[in-house]
This record gives C-alpha cells, structure tokens and sequence, in this order.
C-alpha cells in the first residue's frame, strides 16, 4: 500500500476527532493557515482581483476535504434553473483529468481528458459544459462557444476567488466539520462558519440553519449499452461493488441500505484511473457509481452503474428563486 492510498484511508477517521494523529499535524494545519492568510489578505489588498463574466455565476462547493453531494448538487441545480427558463452552462477544474487546457466537454469525451464528474454532468443534464484550472477563463470560452448561456453554474468553486459570483451555496454531509481543524490535521479547507448564500446539509451532522436534501440511489442501473436492471431484481444473490469516490463506503452502505448483499467491495481513491488496474472479473453482478461508470465500462462494460439522486427539500429552492429574483439579473 503507498501513502497515497493509506492516507485516503485513514485521514478521514484522523478527522473526526482531535486525537493523536491530529495533534501530530497541526504544525503543517499551522503551514496551511498561513498561506491561506496570506491568500486572502492579496484579495483583500486587491493585489489580485476577482474576474467578473458577463452573465450571472453561482458556485457550489463546500468546506470539507472529501465529496460531500456537490456535483448531484450541480446537476439538480441545472436542471432545476433549466427549467424556469434560463440557459445554462457548467464549469469545472474537472480533477482527476490528464489534459491540463481549457477545453469543452463533449457526451463522447474521455473522463481522462475532461474529468470523470464533468462528463456526468454533461451527459445528464445537456448543458454546455468547459473545463479548465482557471474557471473565469473555462467560463469566458463557454460563453463565446455558447453565446445563448445566460446563467453560469461553477461545480467545486467555493475557494477558486479569481471567479467572481453572484451567489454561493455549500454542501454539508453528516461529517459537518469533523475535528474543526483545517487541513491536514482536520477536514477544512478553510476555517468555519464563513459567510454563504445558501447552507444545504446531505447528512445529519448536527450544525445550525441551512437546509436539507435527501440522498438515496434510483431503483434501477444500467450497463454501457444501455440496459437496465432494478436492484430489487439483486436482492438475494450476491453482488459486487467498487467505487472510486473520496468516501466509497458511503456508497456501499447506501446499497445494503436496499437490501442487497455485498460479497466484496473495492474502495478505490476518488477519480481513480481503471486504466491502472480494475477489479477481477468474478461471476456476479458488479455495481459501480455513475462516476466511476465512464472509466470502469472500458474495461468491464457489463458493470451496473448506479445513479444517486439528491433531492433538497422544497424550502432551499423557494430560497434560491428568491435570491435570484432579488438580483438585478436579465
């Protein structure tokens, strides 16, 4: 096992309490509040400044190291504005990618050349989608590329500051804020509470305010050719599963949650390559996230990819139409 692998294991149990191992790290936590002063003391200097896009942008991220529900975020977020009448388009780091231009997703792209979560996103909601490190950039050229874009949404934005944005939303799981330490001896990115638009929680995590949104996997996956299967139709038999997420268990726990019976499980890094290796060929059923479906169906395209909904309660939507009915858009 390398270290890479180790500490993608055992860093999120050092997270949830201020333990040994913690306090072992807290000289680098020290390092890292550092840099991020000095960071935001160049914004606030105006040493560097914020882009601004000609059409209105909203950033969805959180503060915790780790996926949290961003990206379904993301997508329900498009489809949501999608369908009050605004166009919009998506843009995105896309980690874990290769490639390290500014480039367009397409629905055939490779998730090594775009990013797995990117790709997702473009072929489940249709948006025009662009990636690039710079996200004021990706969304300059989105927008020459798509001049109908009238609405911008940045997918794991909260810390890129070089975007400007008219609104912020960050996603909370049950972990909330871990040991409260930033990273590496604790989950944050950057210190808690700070100021957002609008605060939504995927998990029980015991933090005030905000709003709440229910996780659960759809009834039926489906293969690379397109055909389905319920996971009723599972239950019985044994089943694998892999997932390549920075939380695979959450994934695994979900699924027994069905009723299904898991004989092996493969925890993989988040946006792991399958190109580097995959799981043995076995004779029962395989199941894997929509994420890790892109890259898995190369080598097992037999693999049922299961599709997590996230579905936030009526109340944050009513509050983001209203935030946005407050701005001075269109």
């Amino acid at each position: 096992m390398n270290l890479s692998t180790w500490l993608h294991q055992h860093l999120p149990q050092v997270w949830t309490s201020r333990g040994l191992f913690a306090w072992l790290l807290l000289p680098l936590t020290g390092l890292h509040a550092a840099l991020l002063g000095v960071r935001r003391l160049a914004w606030h200097l105006g040493w560097r400044q914020a882009q601004r896009l000609p059409v209105p942008v909203i950033v969805v991220g959180n503060v915790v190291a780790g996926g949290a529900g961003k990206t379904p975020l993301t997508m329900a977020l498009v489809q949501h504005l999608q369908q009050r009448g605004w166009h919009v388009g998506v843009v995105s780091r896309g980690h874990g990618r290769k490639s390290h231009d500014t480039r367009a997703v397409m629905p055939d792209s490779l998730p090594a050349d775009v990013g797995d979560e990117p790709l997702l996103i473009r072929q489940k909601t249709g948006a025009p989608v662009w990636v690039g490190a710079d996200r004021a950039e990706a969304g300059r050229a989105l927008l020459q590329a798509n001049p109908g874009v009238n609405m911008l949404v940045c997918d794991d934005g909260l810390q890129h500051w070089g975007l400007a944005r008219d609104l912020e939303i960050c996603v909370m799981d049950e972990r909330g804020v871990g040991n409260g330490w930033l990273l590496p001896a604790g989950p944050l990115r950057e210190p808690w509470p700070r100021a957002v638009d609008l605060l939504l929680h995927t998990g029980d995590n015991g933090l005030p305010g905000g709003f709440v949104a229910q996780r659960q996997l759809a009834p039926v996956a489906h293969d690379a050719h397109g055909r389905s299967q319920s996971l009723s139709s599972l239950i019985g038999q044994p089943v694998d599963a892999v997932a390549g997420l920075a939380r695979p268990e959450a994934f695994f726990a979900m699924l027994r949650a069905t009723g299904l019976q898991l004989h092996h499980t493969t925890a993989l890094p988040d946006h792991f390559d399958y190109a580097n290796g995959v799981p043995s060929a076995r004779d029962r059923p395989l199941l894997c996230t929509e994420k890790d479906a892109a890259k898995l169906w190369q080598h097992q395209p037999q693999a049922l990819a299961v599709p997590l909904v996230l579905t936030p309660e009526a109340a944050f939507w009513q509050a983001l139409n209203q935030r946005l009915a407050e701005k001075p858009f269109r």
